[in-house]
């Protein structure tokens, strides 16, 4: 048996885990499916019914793990050796970063695809503030830094750079010079190749 077991469906957010997963060089298997099939496991696993979910097959348990961000920094702490993991001085960041784009940035984004509009006064309240006000904080630290801990690729880039990656391919998220060099530099990763390459072949399959 391999390690991990990474549940996942083609063009979905299961290839922000897949690239964590070669980044860190895991040992895995992956299950794929489409949303009319899914495996009545996934919903054991995983409540919500969605993908990506990541099975950690250790010392004879299974621990199941969710939700990106927390998949891939979860694959950081277990692969050390990968050098993922943020050193003292990029800690603060590196979390920083990564929380602000699982709860402002991604509520922002779904939020301005929703049509969802705050209310004047409200904005505190929602946590975001608003699209514009999230990527001209984000724009503001990449305009400075090459990577979001800093100088040095970490795992955190795994999950913001895919926020941008998909953002910037589908329009949800504007172009600017600082997200479009942020992604240039990102997507040149061999692990990012190597499993894009893979979503890709996964993708052009569930198209027939």
């Amino acid at each position: 048996m391999t390690e991990f077991t990474f549940y996942t469906v083609a063009m979905s957010r299961g290839q922000i885990a897949r690239w964590a997963l070669h980044e860190a060089g895991a040992d895995y298997e992956h299950v794929v499916f489409d949303w009319a099939t899914r495996p009545a496991i996934l919903k054991s696993l995983n409540p919500m019914n969605k993908v990506p979910t990541l099975v950690h097959h250790l010392d004879g348990m299974d621990h199941v793990i969710t939700e990106c961000a927390a998949i891939n920094h979860y694959l950081a702490e277990t692969h050390p050796q990968a050098g993922l993991l943020p050193d003292a001085h990029e800690r603060a960041a590196y979390f920083r970063w990564l929380f602000f784009a699982a709860g402002p940035l991604e509520q922002a984004v779904v939020g301005k695809a929703m049509g969802w509009e705050v209310p004047e006064g409200k904005q505190g309240m929602a946590g975001f503030g608003s699209l514009e006000l999230a990527l001209d904080t984000l724009d503001s630290w990449l305009s400075k830094n090459d990577f979001i801990a800093g100088s040095r690729f970490t795992m955190a880039d795994t999950y913001v750079g895919s926020q941008f990656v998909w953002g910037l391919r589908f329009g949800s998220i504007p172009e600017r010079p600082a997200f479009r060099a942020y992604v240039d530099r990102i997507t040149q990763r061999p692990a990012y190749a190597e499993a894009n390459a893979i979503d890709a072949a996964i993708i052009k399959a569930s198209q027939g």
